[in-house]
């Protein structure tokens, strides 16, 4: 974990404890899951304090030693007072007050259910907030075409094989940032047939490669090894200048470059975005199943899955244009 846990109480110190082992949840959610309790607690202790949110002490407020009696204390008002702070104060969207929400329950609910060291959980019956369903940005066809072949007119750069393998996959694959850069090279299967990535919540799953993937992935190896100078001691298939494994910024970071020389606005993009246009173009071209999809994808829930199925105006005319009485227009009257 990135996120300094000795600034924590004990109590959350166990619950990310908790999270991480027993849970098997990602390091990343646990570091998320801190950085809003922390916001929480300090906001909960600056109120009962009569320390103003907006002073630079706010930031300062340590909380590694607070005790069982602060949080018995902590009531529903408290929480829903703290939802109004970061709401008008801090600029939180509903999707940013429902993350953080869901923190705080899973906190409480650790507290009062597994640990049964409260006896009240503040939190059960709030409600999170609604979020406005946004359909997913995605790139066309052209776009995605036009994407990959700035990589390969990019004569300069000296990682362009590899480049280009990882917009293929994001392309085809439909693998998360995360999943990509994890690979190793015992990841992949002999044959070049398939791939294991590891997904939300440390779980593993194959992800099957097309001809567009072999080929970019054969390409990159090629070259991953050409300089003999240069000790590889590394297992990751991605690998950045120093010999390392290439780090999410990186990716992120050619992801902008190349959406850029291809002459995409690269500020409405992103490595997300590509999973997103792998999705969509599998399902309204690749005729793909929705339930297919979201094993493809390492989706938990259906519905996560099923806003593919609402990001085609076109897919909605031709199903409307293929009705067998599409073609049956109203004779002329005599006149």
């Amino acid at each position: 974990m990135n996120f300094p846990i000795e600034t924590m109480p004990q109590i959350v110190r166990d619950f990310a404890s908790y999270k991480l082992t027993i849970q098997g949840c990602s390091e990343k959610a646990i570091d998320e899951y801190l950085s809003d309790l922390r916001l929480f607690l300090r906001y909960i202790y600056a109120k009962r304090n009569k320390i103003k949110t907006s002073s630079d002490e706010f930031g300062k407020i340590d909380i590694s030693r607070l005790d069982l009696g602060f949080f018995e204390k902590i009531t529903t008002e408290e929480i829903y007072d703290f939802f109004i702070y970061v709401s008008n104060e801090r600029g939180n969207g509903a999707s940013a007050r429902a993350r953080k929400l869901s923190a705080i329950k899973a906190f409480f609910k650790y507290a009062c259910q597994k640990r049964r060291i409260l006896e009240h959980n503040p939190a059960t019956d709030m409600e999170a907030p609604k979020k406005k369903q946004a359909l997913p940005k995605y790139l066309s066809m052209d776009e995605s075409l036009a994407l990959l072949s700035a990589i390969e007119n990019d004569k300069e750069s000296k990682t362009r094989e590899r480049d280009y393998a990882i917009i293929t996959l994001f392309l085809n694959c439909g693998m998360r940032l995360s999943e990509l850069v994890g690979i190793n090279l015992n990841d992949i299967d002999r044959e070049f047939r398939s791939l294991r990535v590891l997904g939300k919540g440390n779980k593993e799953r194959i992800v099957y490669l097309n001809d567009a993937c072999r080929d970019a992935l054969t390409q990159y190896l090629e070259v991953r090894t050409k300089d003999k100078q240069k000790p590889l001691n590394t297992n990751a298939l991605f690998i950045s200048k120093q010999y390392k494994r290439i780090s999410n910024k990186t990716v992120q970071w050619l992801v902008y470059k190349y959406l850029s020389l291809a002459g995409l606005d690269y500020k409405h993009y992103s490595t997300h975005k590509l999973r997103h246009t792998a999705a969509t173009l599998m399902y309204q071209t690749g005729k793909v199943d929705v339930r297919v999809l979201k094993e493809i994808l390492g989706h938990e829930q259906l519905n996560t899955t099923q806003i593919y199925t609402h990001v085609s105006n076109q897919g909605m005319q031709d199903a409307i244009d293929s009705n067998p009485l599409a073609n049956i227009k109203s004779r002329k009257k005599d006149d």
